[in-house]
């Protein structure tokens, strides 16, 4: 069977989950992977629910006292490059397929259910506002998470 255009979407997504999923040593409940595409600009950024604390990635050892986590900004970086490739060939696989390109989008991955939800936007979130940047999005995304999980 030949692959569709939500087929490669799939497994770019996939490849997200499985890199955050190597960072956090297998022992994350639920991830959440920021992506943004806008004003010519990609970035992106992931954190964790664990024994129902939502937590920054930066933050993963003050999760388990018996583990040390990798936080290195080195090994930060690494993950958050690879999610960004992945937003780039989505970017090249919309352009292929003459699809519109999200300018966000917020995946949520059930470690335990596996099961993962991707939710699009496809509007303007910050470059529009000379206040905000992608960042702040993300932040905003991890606070609204935190009050919803705890």
């Amino acid at each position: 069977m030949k692959k569709i255009f939500e087929d490669y979407v799939s497994e770019l997504q996939a490849d997200m989950v499985s890199i955050c999923l190597e960072y956090v040593d297998n022992k994350a409940d639920m991830i959440y992977i920021y992506c943004s595409c806008e004003a010519n600009a990609v970035s992106s950024d992931f954190f964790f629910c664990i024994n129902g604390a939502t937590i920054e990635r930066h933050k993963l050892n003050s999760v388990y006292s018996n583990t040390a986590y990798d936080v290195s900004a080195e090994k930060q970086d690494a993950v958050l490059q690879i999610i960004n490739e992945d937003i780039e060939k989505i970017m090249k696989l919309c352009k292929q397929y003459e699809r519109e390109m999200p300018t966000e989008m917020k995946i949520i991955y059930n470690v335990k259910r596996n099961s993962l939800v991707a939710n699009y936007k496809y509007d303007l979130t910050y470059s529009n506002e000379p206040q905000k940047t992608s960042d702040d999005i993300a932040f905003e995304w991890f606070e609204q998470i935190k009050k919803e999980t705890e």
